[in-house]
């Protein structure tokens, strides 16, 4: 489907017996931020046990692969590669042994001046073994001359620029670092006795742990044998979460920067609703990150939401198509149409995006097919204009259809008897927040973390830093 990628998941667990099965658990829960890669590491005390494999967390273990991650702590990792590519050499956790011991890493996020100290690492003598950003700061830590662990890791973290959420094991110490402008997300929960730190509230819901608390931004949360303690020693930044978390990326049932993000995207489409009426005999959501914002928007328009369109959640990666040409075919593998429900109707489709328009072209066509009388587009935030550098696979502006052509060049495009976007306001608005508090340079092209000019050709236009 043509949407933004997602980013990559983490989970970390201290002090419980089942320690890497409730990670395989927690990354289950957290499969929709990326379906690469899976990878889990554990302690037993004495060293740290990994298993990495390419494809689904389901898929990728098996219970003599969890009896033999031993140990009462673990953290664990699904990928979408956003900075390196895809290949099991880049899976994480990566697992490193120096000066300072062994270590295992998990990050979500990018680093966008990762290839600035990649090249001095090389010409000091460096050896990588990945084409991730995230092994900069293993050989950063390893390169440390501080008298600890935990010094060595601030060290290194303190050099990097841009979006990381990071869970990190040693032998007897689980560790969570988050960026000082906390672009993704990262959580606080327990279980028992045991504490548990994850992308996203979901995994604490499947292994019924509580919430406590987000990771804040900038803190270094550390747990191991004499107790939990937080520290924050990076100077302090203006906040930037990723607005698009709320729009698409996380779950429905989480609770992202504080904020239930059914509750959000509900509310989106309530704006949207009265930002951009259309007339209309049936609301119908673009399954399914459309769904909530679809609610809202015929709560609003006082029309009946129904599910004209319906997801087959079971696609693979590939599959055999046939010789034959079928209408439709390649957006049918994954939604098919009621016929009931559309034919003769004024259909309102509410999707989360537009990116490159291709999907939303044939997903009109095959409502229009169904017999929908008009098709009127919604999109529950606004035209996406420029690439994200932050931790999320972006087209390049160029491939934007919003960054290169009108509303009504688009309307074209798709087929729609009408287009219309959620504002900027009105996203603003239905998160609840302020501005500066968010990071929205996807909709503006004004980014709060410069990064290497040799970037700025993906853009292909003047950049604009937040001041």
């Amino acid at each position: 489907m043509d949407k933004l990628k997602e980013e990559c998941g983490i989970f970390g667990i201290y002090g419980h017996s089942e320690a890497a099965n409730l990670t395989y658990l927690g990354l289950y829960a957290l499969q929709h931020r990326g379906q690469e890669s899976v990878g889990v590491a554990t302690s037993d005390g004495g060293r740290l046990n990994v298993h990495k494999a390419m494809g689904y967390v389901a898929d990728s273990f098996d219970e003599p692969t969890i009896a033999r991650l031993a140990g009462m702590s673990a953290v664990g990792h699904v990928r979408y590669s956003t900075a390196g590519e895809s290949g099991l050499k880049n899976a994480q956790p990566i697992v490193i042994d120096c000066a300072h011991g062994e270590i295992a890493i998990c990050h979500n996020g990018n680093l966008v001046n990762a290839q600035e100290l990649r090249d001095q690492l090389v010409a000091d003598g460096s050896i990588f073994q990945t084409t991730s950003d995230t092994e900069v700061l293993l050989h950063l830590y390893a390169k440390s001359k501080a008298a600890t662990p935990e010094q060595a890791l601030i060290e290194s973290v303190s050099q990097a620029r841009g979006a990381f959420s990071l869970v990190l094991l040693t032998r007897d110490h689980l560790i969570a670092v988050r960026d000082p402008h906390g672009f993704r997300p990262l959580t606080l929960g327990k279980l028992g006795e045991a504490y548990i730190v994850c992308s996203e509230t979901c995994a604490l819901d499947l292994i019924d742990a509580e919430w406590v608390r987000d990771i804040e931004p900038g803190e270094v949360f550390i747990v191991g044998p004499d107790g939990a303690k937080s520290l924050h020693p990076f100077p302090p930044a203006p906040l930037a979460h990723c607005i698009f978390e709320h729009v698409y990326f996380s779950r429905p049932d989480s609770l992202v920067f504080g904020k239930s993000v059914n509750e959000v995207r509900t509310e989106l489409g309530r704006c949207l609703g009265r930002e951009q009426p259309a007339p209309a005999d049936v609301v119908v959501p673009v399954p399914d990150s459309g769904v909530c914002a679809a609610s809202g928007f015929a709560e609003v328009a006082g029309v009946p939401m129904r599910m004209g369109l319906i997801r087959n959640h079971y696609v693979g990666r590939t599959f055999i198509e046939p010789h034959q040409a079928i209408r439709h075919f390649g957006v049918r593998v994954k939604l098919n149409p009621v016929k009931s429900i559309l034919q003769g109707q004024r259909v309102v489709l509410v999707d989360d995006s537009i990116v490159r328009g291709t999907t939303s072209r044939k997903i009109v066509r095959m409502v229009r097919a169904a017999g929908a009388s008009e098709v009127h587009m919604r999109i529950s935030c606004p035209p996406t204009i420029s690439p994200c550098f932050y931790g999320v696979d972006t087209p390049q502006r160029s491939e934007l259809i919003a960054a290169t052509h009108s509303l009504e060049e688009i309307r074209k495009f798709i087929g729609a008897d009408t287009v219309g976007y959620l504002s900027l306001e009105g996203l603003l608005s239905a998160v609840g927040a302020d501005r500066p508090k968010y990071c929205t340079s996807c909709y503006t092209g004004r980014y709060p973390v410069a990064f290497p000019q040799n970037h700025a050709a993906y853009l292909q236009l003047a950049l604009k830093l937040v001041e």
